[in-house]
């Protein structure tokens, strides 16, 4: 049998092209390079901005632009700010040791009361996205002692439900939220976050209220990339295809979105689907080529329910099961062991959910 590369062969990269054509057009706010004399503090909104759009508009390149900004910087001369802004953009590439070192120093040496929340939020859920659940819990208390609240309180929510109290933990939470709202004391940002948890747990325990909080995010904030690609999943998962191409409809840019969408362009034979398809084999096959495959879940995705190999998709679902442990990466990784016949691969995911008493209805494969 071919290498799998060779058996998904893009169109070549074309390199003969004349001096003057536009091959892509970058964003518009590509940040200028940074003055002789910049304050720590512009460098930090800058870099704040830039974080937050590539998270906004799922476009890699701000992440390389806030990479090539903070590299300017030299290591003695970070503020607390810009250490945690650090850890946030290395987080989103994937490079969490390097994050956790930042956050650590951060917390072991500012007074500062804003950033070392801030520090301690992150920590925590980068804890909860590696499935290293105890340090996670140990964050989240810490994080409820000095920020109480709706934040606090879905973070050892979270904790709780990923270690066998899914249940208990989604009506103390949403107690909470109510009693928040009734009081009027919750700021929007801190109601939005507990009921993309909530959204979370509801999943997890197979409950139908689950859309409904996801729903309540977008329609506080579209702009969250992240809970529409749990909106728009688990209505593929239902079988609501229409629905999930109103959910992805103009964020083919967006790997996790895009292979969502061609999943379910296939499933419904839409006319589409080959045009989505063979932009994604492209999109993936140049990342690999630049040796920038940041996505490993979404193209093991595609690999698996689009292209129909699963030895690849096992092979890159495990790769990401390696760094990161949502649920959505544990489904994948139970499902390509599955379709790959490797009881091996199944059986060491199945032991991992075992020790932390992890149970979801997203994981039929495991009943």
């Amino acid at each position: 049998m071919l290498p799998w590369q060779l058996q998904a062969a893009p169109e070549p990269i074309n390199t003969d092209f004349q001096d003057d054509r536009m091959l892509a057009e970058l964003p518009a706010s590509a940040p200028d390079p940074l003055p002789e004399r910049t304050t720590p503090e512009r460098t930090a909104d800058t870099l704040q901005t830039l974080i937050t759009q590539a998270r906004t508009s799922g476009d890699p390149r701000y992440l390389g632009y806030a990479q090539s900004l903070i590299g300017q910087w030299p290591n003695d001369q970070l503020t607390n700010r810009l250490l945690v802004l650090r850890a946030t953009l290395r987080q989103s590439l994937h490079q969490f040791d390097s994050a956790r070192a930042d956050l650590d120093q951060v917390l072991s040496g500012t007074p500062d009361r804003r950033q070392q929340i801030q520090a301690r939020l992150t920590l925590a859920n980068l804890e909860l996205v590696q499935g290293r659940y105890a340090e996670a819990r140990h964050h989240c208390q810490a994080l409820q002692s000095a920020y109480p609240g709706l934040i606090a309180e879905s973070c050892q929510a979270l904790v709780s439900a990923r270690t066998g109290n899914a249940e208990q933990a989604y009506r103390a939470l949403k107690r909470q939220v109510n009693k928040a709202a009734t009081a009027g004391t919750t700021d929007p940002t801190s109601r939005l976050w507990a009921e993309g948890t909530l959204g979370d747990i509801a999943a997890q325990e197979g409950l139908g209220s689950a859309p409904t909080h996801w729903q309540n995010v977008l329609s506080g904030n579209p702009d969250d990339l992240y809970i529409r690609a749990q909106l728009a999943d688990w209505h593929l998962e239902q079988g609501n295809l229409e629905t999930v191409l109103a959910l992805t409809r103009g964020y083919d840019a967006v790997d996790t979105l895009a292979v969502i969408r061609a999943i379910a362009m296939n499933r419904m034979a839409h006319p589409e689907a080959s045009a989505l398809n063979q932009q994604l084999r492209q999109r993936f096959a140049e990342a690999q080529w630049r040796g920038a495959m940041l996505h490993k879940r979404d193209f093991a995705r595609f690999q698996l329910d689009v292209e129909r190999r699963p030895e690849v998709a096992l092979e890159f679902a495990m790769k990401n099961w390696q760094s990161q442990r949502e649920p959505l990466d544990t489904r994948l990784a139970l499902r390509a062991a599955l379709a790959a016949n490797n009881n091996d691969q199944l059986q060491r995911v199945v032991d991992w959910l075992t020790r932390h008493g992890q149970v979801d209805a997203r994981y039929p494969e495991v009943r």
